[in-house]
């Protein structure tokens, strides 16, 4: 049995160690471009490469690191022509998900649904754009959630896994946090109220929004 419980742990080590680099790109430690180093992540983590190896192979099957032939493992850089793609795709498989949502909501689920809305509003007035990021992943993963296809949820994580490495450099002005916000509030009406296809409607509206929110954002960043 305590053989048992051992292998458990080093069987799962791998992906605990993937989401703890995952969170290390995503807070901006290892930006787009940067090299992954085994033997430094193997130190800092406390653990052999072999381990540090495993959880790498897990990132790069979701396309947020890319390994170059005798070169290395890079954070995927994401070019402005991916990124108008994925946004379409997320679109549609949101969309998908919120009319779905609308079937299954719950007075609970309201709830839950009312309170990021809440805490994002907060968030805005605080200019803490951190935070305001982490409701905003949260809600759109409790649509994802009550969409009830696992199919949709793992396809959707996969976009927003890829869009994360361009989009969190380009996130957080206040005004436009505001403005998604209210387009959440619109989203949720809708499938608080049972409305299936206007609940589609309102996100693929929401999806192509931030699209065009963050497009504005680029050119105003370059020279």
């Amino acid at each position: 049995m305590p053989q048992t419980n051992t292998g458990a742990r080093e069987q799962g080590r791998p992906a605990a160690i993937a989401e703890q680099i995952r969170q290390l790109i995503h807070a901006g430690e290892f930006r787009p471009g940067d090299r992954l180093n085994e033997a430094a992540l193997a130190l800092r983590m406390g653990t052999s490469r072999g381990p540090i190896r495993e959880a790498i192979r897990i990132l790069a099957g979701t396309g947020i690191v890319t390994a170059v032939i005798n070169r290395g493992v890079f954070v995927r850089e994401v070019s402005i022509r991916e990124v108008l793609e994925l946004c379409e795709l997320r679109a549609l498989v949101f969309g998908f998900a919120a009319e779905r949502a609308a079937e299954h909501v719950t007075d609970r689920d309201r709830v839950r649904f009312e309170s990021l809305l809440d805490q994002m509003d907060a968030a805005c007035r605080a200019g803490e754009n951190d935070r305001y990021a982490n409701l905003d992943l949260e809600f759109h993963r409790l649509i994802m959630a009550l969409s009830h296809s696992q199919r949709a949820q793992r396809q959707y994580q996969d976009y927003v896994n890829e869009l994360h490495l361009f989009r969190r450099q380009h996130f957080g002005r206040p005004g436009d946090m505001r403005t998604s916000n209210l387009e959440h509030r619109r989203l949720y009406e809708a499938i608080s109220s049972g409305g299936g296809a206007k609940a589609r409607q309102q996100a693929e509206r929401h999806i192509d929004a931030g699209r065009h929110r963050l497009l504005k954002m680029v050119d105003g960043a370059g020279p």
